[in-house]
């Protein structure tokens, strides 16, 4: 009987074999699974549910609240949930839970306008005055800022993490006033030195996606990180001592600066429609920490309009937009002109400083209250240190619905055209013609004149348009107005200018110009050396970068005046724009009209 050959031995597929193996079918799976997600608006109850990408849950704090029991073993008033952040200068922001409204009755009395006062109230049992800086213009959660005691600031060099403190409101009516409530947190204070989501937004465009904004994921001006490598994570509470779970993780559409555009999640009714959202970035272990929440039914923007102005329907041809921090006595001369000139609608996002004579919302209500101008002002609080391009972004993305037009200027800027100097008076179409351009042109770019300290040495009482008249030769740099429908998705800025989207272009206008009040009075200037408001440059005290256009001429990195400040940046007396104004509206138009 003839036998048949063996057949050839197989060999064994080594064990890196296998393992690569398992590596491309496991790849295979999940690329399978994340090209089936939706990259635009949630999904109807009909749709097929997304696939999600479990990510591991940041100690952070949960949407809920639990009851808890006071010092005697009695039940105690559920703690409202709260997140704070140590910003710069010891300074700490908290941000109150999203269902806790002052004005529902709920919870601890109103600040404003009930007599309140507010107190935070640290672990070691310092206190400092807690104020307030009302609804923030994403989530509408209420904020209030404090400063860190001198004892707590020496216990948190021996710990590792440190403790939120409690938010203490008490009544100061003539009524006994009820037991202090407090709103408190269990979990660590954030800071504003690491990597932090610190808000969340709802587009405003009709994609319907969310506006996340973050920062750490891109700290290189220029250099973004690729939005493949970055992951939106939306998490809700599951019970009140349960953890939080995963909701979605979807992967993000845009990554530029610290604004991260996101898909929207589908609909949960968990958490009362709120959700924490935050990034995921490759090669991290975990999510970045976050303090930002999202609710697809908010209303956004929330701004201190009055109920008329939010009901006006009307699109503004031209809005203006700035970021401000301690320069309330500069407002009414910079808002009364541009709104003179053509502007009808400022939005001034609140950096923080304030009280005594730069009290902004204090300079803003006596805007409103005097009827001898017409001027629509709304403040947004933007407590975020060194964030202005993300600001802006912001701006661009929330008022798309309402401006046509954003002119990005500082409130020691002024828009001027030579040719209105011989104008009688001013008027509104004046802006208005810069503006009439062609449909592709999306930004507008306006060469700005620096104004020296023209021999002052103090800030001149008149205003800065009448006080300072001598100017640098050369143009330097540029503002610009920008039509907010032509903005690229990205929302990337340069402050200066923002990205296009295909098919629209720059234009340099020739009609008009910035007066940039730039090099101030001594007493003025050395302000700035606090903190600069942009991510990407350097603060006055930083020795870094001395030739960069950023920094000024003559100047080192300390606060010291150099020799003959007053005179230097004086190249061109230039009076136009103080003649233009003394003719259109008397020598004393920044004057704040006496209360009756």
């Amino acid at each position: 009987m003839q036998l048949s050959p063996p057949s050839p031995r197989r060999r064994r597929p080594s064990r890196a074999a296998l393992l690569l193996r398992l590596l491309l079918v496991a790849a295979l799976c999940l690329a399978f699974l994340t090209s089936t997600q939706e990259r635009g608006a949630a999904p109807s109850s009909s749709s097929p549910a997304r696939a999600l990408l479990v990510v591991p849950r940041r100690g952070g704090l949960p949407l809920t609240t639990v009851r808890g029991r006071d010092d005697d073993g009695a039940d105690a008033p559920p703690p409202h949930g709260l997140d704070a952040v140590l910003l710069p200068d010891w300074e700490v922001l908290l941000v109150l839970h999203p269902d806790q409204d002052y004005d529902d009755g709920d919870a601890p009395p109103a600040p404003a306008g009930n007599n309140a006062t507010a107190t935070c109230v640290f672990p070691g049992g310092a206190a400092s005055p807690a104020r307030p800086l009302g609804r923030m213009p994403t989530s509408g959660r209420r904020a209030y800022t404090c400063a860190m005691p001198e004892p707590e600031r020496e216990r948190r060099h021996n710990k590792k993490h440190l403790r939120a403190p409690k938010l203490v409101v008490t009544s100061e009516a003539r009524s006994p006033p009820p037991p202090p409530q407090t709103a408190s947190s269990r979990t660590a204070m954030h800071r504003w030195s690491g990597r932090l989501v610190y808000d969340a937004a709802a587009a405003r465009d009709g994609s319907g996606d969310v506006l996340v904004f973050a920062r750490g994921v891109n700290p290189r001006q220029g250099v973004n990180r690729d939005a493949a490598d970055v992951r939106c994570v939306y998490y809700a509470s599951i019970g009140e001592e349960e953890e939080e779970g995963v909701v979605a993780s979807l992967p993000a559409i845009t990554s530029a600066q610290q604004v991260f555009r996101c898909p929207r999640p589908p609909p949960t009714p968990a958490a009362g429609g709120h959700l924490r959202v935050t990034l995921a970035v490759a090669g991290d272990e975990e999510p970045i920490p976050s303090m930002a929440t999202y609710s697809s039914s908010r209303r956004q923007p929330s701004t201190t309009e009055t109920t008329k102005q939010q009901e006006e329907k009307k699109k503004a041809r031209v809005c203006a937009c700035t970021m401000v921090r301690d320069v309330g006595k500069f407002l009414r001369e910079w808002a009364v002109y541009h709104a003179a000139v053509g502007v009808d609608r400022f939005f001034l996002y609140d950096n923080g400083g304030g009280g005594g004579d730069d009290d902004l919302g204090a300079h803003v209500q006596r805007l409103r209250r005097d009827h001898s101008v017409s001027v629509s002002v709304s403040t947004l609080a933007w407590p975020w240190p060194k964030s202005q391009e993300a600001g802006f972004s912001h701006a661009a993305a929330a008022h798309v619905e309402s401006c046509e037009w954003m002119a990005f200027v500082d409130v020691d800027e002024f828009i001027f055209s030579p040719s209105w100097a011989g104008s009688p008076e001013p008027s509104k179409s004046m802006l208005r013609s810069l503006v009439a351009v062609g449909p592709d042109v999306g930004q507008i770019t306006l060469g700005c004149r620096d104004f020296g300290p023209s021999g002052r040495t103090e800030h001149p009482r008149e205003g800065v348009t009448q006080g300072y008249t001598c100017r640098r030769l050369h143009v330097e740099r540029h503002k610009s107005l920008v039509r907010l429908g032509a903005v690229g998705r990205p929302l990337l800025n340069s402050v200066h200018h923002f990205e296009l989207r295909a098919g629209f272009r720059w234009e340099r206008s020739s009609r008009a110009v910035v007066n940039h009040y730039k090099y101030q009075a001594w007493a003025e200037f050395k302000a700035k050396f606090r903190r600069r408001v942009s991510t990407y440059v350097a603060d006055w005290t930083q020795p870094v970068n001395p030739g960069s256009r950023d920094r000024t001429p003559g100047l080192g990195f300390q606060a010291v005046e150099p020799d003959g400040w007053p005179t230097r940046f004086c190249d061109v007396h230039d009076t136009s724009l103080r003649d233009a104004t003394r003719t259109w509206f008397g020598h004393a138009f920044t004057k704040v009209p006496t209360s009756r």
